[in-house]
């Protein structure tokens, strides 16, 4: 049985240790806006926060999220929208859609440390794959966010 705290809330859950934290958050959890892609780190469609660090989820085991705050797209947005969701909106940035929760949540992740990140910021904290090649629009709709003062909603 692992404890662990997924968008501020404690799950137990009855999985094996090594189980990949993805198919926790997906199979036993509910949580299916993280995405499986490649299963080896690669794609970045199962990006989630581990203590605010963005991590890909296919590849590591439940048990080192025991102890630390996870945070999934669900998480995101504190109860509503949050304001990259509502950028990737204006921006029309999601084609087929697939890769985008990993790409706001590394986005949310690069904000964090650096709210008004430069274009070669962005291409580094970037590494998630789109196979639609929204790749200008992403960095548009981060850099409209990073324009605007945070609000309390997200």
């Amino acid at each position: 049985m692992l404890k662990l705290n997924v968008n501020g809330k404690i799950h137990q859950v009855d999985v094996e240790p090594d189980m990949p934290l993805l198919w926790v958050l997906r199979d036993h959890m509910g949580l299916l806006g993280t995405k499986y892609g490649c299963g080896v780190a690669v794609c970045g469609a199962c990006t989630v926060h581990l203590d605010g660090a963005p991590v890909r989820s296919c590849v590591m085991p439940a048990s080192a999220a025991v102890g630390k705050k996870v945070v999934t797209i669900e998480g995101l947005g504190k109860g509503g929208v949050h304001r990259l969701q509502e950028a990737w909106i204006e921006h029309e940035v999601p084609q087929c859609g697939y890769c985008q929760t990993g790409m706001i949540m590394s986005a949310a992740a690069l904000l964090a440390t650096k709210p008004k990140p430069t274009d070669a910021d962005i291409d580094e904290a970037m590494s998630n794959l789109c196979r639609c090649g929204t790749y200008t629009r992403v960095r548009e709709a981060i850099h409209a966010v990073a324009a605007k003062p945070a609000t309390k909603k997200a």
